[in-house]
């Protein structure tokens, strides 16, 4: 009995080793497969990447062309305002200009209308009256003629 007892055992071991090496292959297997499973998702994370990589680098050139035409667009538009700046700075200097000729012309016309009325009030006998009326003071009609100036002669170019 003991020796059918070391046979059997024997037999169960050649079962069990058996079993062992089919259970190593089964594992060796599963281990192949997923290295090759994991070696495909690493690919596909690789070109996930690579395609993320590109879609910003995209990103990047288009908004670097949209960046330069914003840059083209502001600085067109500060010339203009530069231009227009300059303008509005002459006109304000030429109505500056008129403004104050106009206000001396007014008190010339004021001293000349009270200058009239002191003359007029006064001993009309003792005074002559010239035979020209352009050399006339108190004729005030070359006044309405109107002043001519250019440019040149206001702000002396």
């Amino acid at each position: 009995m003991a020796s059918s007892s070391g046979t059997s055992s024997g037999s169960s071991m050649l079962q069990n080793s058996g079993s062992e090496e089919d259970l190593q292959v089964l594992m060796d297997q599963r281990k192949r497969k997923r290295m090759i499973s994991n070696r495909e998702s690493a690919r596909r994370s690789r070109m996930r990447k690579q395609k993320h990589l590109d879609d910003l680098m995209a990103q990047m050139a288009e908004l670097k062309k949209e960046n330069n035409q914003i840059i083209t667009s502001v600085n067109i538009t500060s010339q203009h305002y530069m231009n227009i700046e300059a303008e509005n700075s002459v006109l304000r200097a030429q109505a500056d200009e008129l403004s104050n000729r106009l206000q001396s012309l007014n008190e010339i016309v004021s001293f000349l209308n009270a200058s009239n009325g002191v003359l007029a009030a006064g001993d009309s006998s003792s005074f002559n009256e010239p035979t020209d009326s352009f050399f006339n003071p108190l004729n005030l009609s070359y006044l309405n003629q109107p002043i001519m100036a250019s440019a040149a002669e206001m702000f002396h170019y």
